[in-house]
């Protein structure tokens, strides 16, 4: 069984153009997640899943650099993008991930992935249904049949642009499974959607990355802590999908 987490990314975010990109310590976001990344003990393979436009081209550099397989697909469809990634690199289950989560701890993905894999019964499992991890720890898991499923009968626009809309939907009676938190952190926004939350996300890394290469997200919450005033930069910002 092949585990493949997907990062959907694209530099035309409309709150933050270019966010997955734009540097710390002269390090591209997306860099800082993918080193997260390679921590997993349970994802077989990491792919970026970038568009055609070519705006984009810029991400492909980067994964060329990097040496990050990739793929492009529709920049509107993204249920159909992602589909085509999961077959090109023959997932077996998928870890959907955004790119606009550069704190990500692999622990936590690693978490939501083994309740996945010892409770068979789900057919997809999340940390975001009910939401109890911060935003910027997203992580969704579910079996690449469900995702090829979705793709040949989601109608809906939103369906289309939003992967596992269709999945969630109770009128299609899919088994959800839901993971978690210890405590209940859903307050902080650790995501990158807008300037404000780079900020925040900014202070998070340079401040970290003196002591580890590795921000655990246990680490971050215990700095929140040390500096509560850095939660303010960004705490007004409304969750969007973007």
């Amino acid at each position: 069984m092949k585990i493949v987490a997907i990062i959907q990314a694209r530099m035309g975010s409309t709150r933050l153009p270019g966010k997955v990109l734009k540097p710390v310590l002269n390090k591209p976001l997306l860099a800082y997640q993918i080193d997260q990344l390679k921590h997993s003990e349970l994802i077989d393979q990491l792919v970026i899943a970038t568009t055609t436009a070519s705006r984009d081209d810029a991400i492909i550099e980067f994964c060329k650099s990097h040496g990050v397989p990739y793929d492009r697909g529709s920049e509107a469809d993204v249920l159909k993008r992602y589909e085509e990634t999961a077959r090109k690199f023959n997932a077996d289950v998928v870890v959907r991930l955004t790119s606009d989560c550069p704190l990500i701890d692999s622990t936590v993905i690693d978490s939501v992935i083994g309740h996945f894999l010892t409770n068979r019964a789900y057919d997809y499992v999340s940390n975001t249904i009910k939401r109890t991890f911060p935003r910027g720890m997203d992580t969704e898991v579910f079996t690449y049949d469900l995702l090829k499923e979705a793709e040949q009968n989601a109608t809906l626009k939103r369906e289309r642009e939003h992967v596992t809309t269709y999945m969630t939907n109770p009128k299609n009676k899919y088994n959800i499974g839901q993971y978690l938190a210890e405590q209940d952190r859903s307050d902080l926004r650790l995501t990158v959607d807008t300037i404000e939350d780079f900020q925040l996300v900014e202070k998070v890394i340079k401040s970290l990355a003196r002591q580890n290469d590795y921000f655990a997200l246990t680490d971050i919450i215990q700095l929140l802590k040390a500096h509560p005033d850095w939660i303010l930069i960004n705490s007004h910002i409304e969750q969007k999908k973007d």
